[in-house]
């Protein structure tokens, strides 16, 4: 059996504010979902460290980490209308970062093949300089530039599943041919960037869906896409931006991913890893607001690193739709990235 790895803290537990749609709730269903199906007795668990002010600074400006620290300490506030930081949020965030950092490391040491981080608050929304979009810092972005500047590796690929637009990652590695950013989100919607000519220097991919897309399209552009960019690319490692709100069960977007969608989504990705850079892939915790949709694909995504079968879910197939044609949008996005 494969070595797959996770991190967890109950530090993540202390970012939150209830009714809140990233409230810790969203962990706790989770961490109970893997604990009575026992997925976790087939993990490896890396502890997580903090993160220092070094670490930050890989990607954050030193402003806004500061401004973190101190609206932390200050009790309640937010920092903008939607991202919250309570007490508990300095220690979590930090914790999220490091537990990124620490799964880097395990995977880059060659203990574990790959690793599913379960960190909160979220990362992919948060800029150099700013905080939003219920993300306070980066942890992708750090764990990436800490595997480039301190571990030597040439080339990181970051594949964005979420359903919004990680415009944060987009924002740190504008210009940083060490790093492909690949990302499938739902366009237009929050936070409005990631429109498919948002090419960086060359290394960024955007595929902006329309609303309701599910499991054929979505795999369709990670086949005609995705893929071929990577294999192009030849990356040293794998981070996967793994934000299930494009499920159709998610009250906050209107895509029609299934559980089973983001199995063969993760499964191909794992494919790619093993062929490209020796399997080595982790998973880091994003968005996804449905309770059960986000456990069981999850779930589905450890079953692919794991090497088992899919695991049917309570909540099934998505409803029979027939989806937009992305045709055109996909010929468009492989003329201009020369794929």
């Amino acid at each position: 059996m494969p070595n797959v790895g996770y991190v967890f803290d109950p530090l993540y537990l202390g970012h939150d504010m209830p009714g809140h749609p990233e409230s810790a709730g969203r962990l706790r269903a989770i961490m109970s979902h893997l604990e009575s199906s026992r997925m976790l007795e087939n993990l490896q668990r890396i502890e997580p460290r903090d993160a220092t002010n070094d670490d930050l600074r890989l990607i954050h400006s030193q402003p806004l980490i500061d401004a973190v620290e101190t609206a932390a300490s200050d009790g309640h506030h937010w920092l903008d209308v939607d991202t919250y930081v309570v007490p508990g949020s300095w220690a979590a965030a930090l914790r999220s970062a490091g537990g990124m950092l620490a799964a880097t490391e395990a995977i880059l040491a060659g203990g574990l093949d790959s690793a599913f981080c379960l960190v909160r608050p979220p990362g992919h929304h948060s800029c150099p300089s700013r905080s939003m979009g219920f993300c306070l810092f980066n942890n992708v972005a750090i764990a990436a530039m800490h595997a480039i500047e301190r571990r030597g590796l040439s080339r990181i690929a970051i594949v964005d599943i979420d359903v919004h637009h990680g415009n944060g990652t987009q924002d740190a590695f504008w210009s940083d041919r060490r790093v492909l950013y690949f990302s499938t989100h739902q366009f237009p919607f929050y936070p409005g960037t990631g429109d498919w000519d948002e090419t960086g220097a060359g290394n960024i991919i955007n595929v902006p869906l329309p609303r309701g897309c599910g499991d054929i399209e979505y795999l369709t552009a990670y086949e005609r896409v995705c893929a071929p960019a990577l294999r192009r690319f030849q990356p040293d490692l794998m981070v996967i931006s793994a934000g299930f709100d494009a499920h159709f069960a998610d009250p906050l977007a209107l895509e029609l991913l299934s559980t089973r969608g983001y199995y063969e989504i993760a499964n191909l990705l794992k494919s790619l890893a093993d062929e490209l850079c020796g399997g080595k892939i982790i998973f880091a915790l994003e968005g996804g607001y449905d309770h059960t949709a986000i456990s069981w694909s999850v779930h589905a995504c450890l079953d692919t690193l794991l090497g088992n079968p899919f695991t049917p879910d309570p909540l099934g197939p998505a409803p029979v739709v027939r989806g937009p044609d992305i045709t055109v949008l996909l010929d468009r996005i492989l003329e201009l990235h020369h794929l």
